[in-house]
């Protein structure tokens, strides 16, 4: 496979004991100790009031980051990437209790939830935005796949691509067998040339080399046990000074990534 390259112009980040990219790159880049706690979610208050209060954890952490990426960028022209391992834990397991009910009527707005470009809807209902969004999921290594997916649009079609990696939690007893502990998400801005904001060069290409580990022991704690949070060592690449890594994609193939800070 010859290596895909894009420009990384922003980053959104979201994750327990990190709050946005400023103080995540201050921790990622070893200028600032990392404390674990609950993830921070707000209502993304571009969405209309309804749609507000219907939005769930999975959604508020996808909007959440790719907001902060795309700030100051005109998201009606901006291409988008949905990936995420699992989609609306608390959605499916609501829809189970109803159908194991009596009742078995389920609720429009439960079932609307349910689909797994939910996140991709309320993005285009909060920012306006008209133009082409993949969403896809390869469980663990749905960042990878997805960091693919969008290299290839900017290699392809020469435009910005954004790339918004999220993932949430189950309640029992579903957490018992998908045990994620939390909501977490990772955005990125992807341009085909370098401009006045870029942070990086990156190039990437497939490997069989193991993946990176993060060597702070509560960092990967975060990058095992969130699928989406497996991005961290190419955003402590893009904290610090660049270099290699090598992410978890489909076995036995792995994703390696080089970064050039500008």
């Amino acid at each position: 496979m010859s290596a895909l390259e894009a420009w990384v112009d922003a980053v959104g980040l979201l994750a327990p004991g990190i709050t946005g990219w400023a103080q995540g790159r201050d921790i990622l880049g070893g200028r600032a100790a990392y404390q674990a706690a609950p993830t921070a979610l707000a209502a993304p208050a571009l969405l209309p009031p309804a749609e507000r209060r219907r939005a769930s954890r999975l959604i508020k952490v996808a909007l959440g980051v790719g907001l902060e990426a795309a700030a100051g960028v005109d998201t009606t022209a901006l291409a988008t990437v949905f990936t995420s391992s699992s989609g609306d834990g608390y959605n499916c397991h609501a829809l189970c209790e109803t159908l194991a009910s009596s009742d078995r009527q389920v609720s429009p707005t439960r079932f609307h939830n349910s689909v797994h470009n939910a996140a991709a809807g309320y993005w285009g209902i909060a920012t306006g935005a008209m133009t082409p969004s993949q969403v896809l999921c390869a469980y663990d290594a749905s960042f990878a796949a997805g960091l693919l997916e969008a290299l290839v649009q900017v290699a392809a079609d020469r435009v910005p691509v954004l790339l918004i990696c999220y993932d949430a939690e189950y309640p029992e007893p579903l957490h018992r067998v998908r045990p994620v502990p939390d909501a977490a998400g990772i955005a990125l801005l992807l341009s085909p040339q370098r401009g006045g904001s870029s942070l990086a060069k990156l190039g990437a290409r497939l490997d069989e080399a193991p993946a990176t580990t993060m060597a702070h022991g509560g960092l990967e704690s975060l990058r095992t046990a969130i699928p989406a949070m497996r991005g961290l060592p190419l955003l402590q690449l893009l904290a610090g000074a660049g270099g290699a890594a090598v992410l978890e994609y489909l076995a036995p193939l792995q994703l390696r990534l080089e970064v050039t800070p500008c």
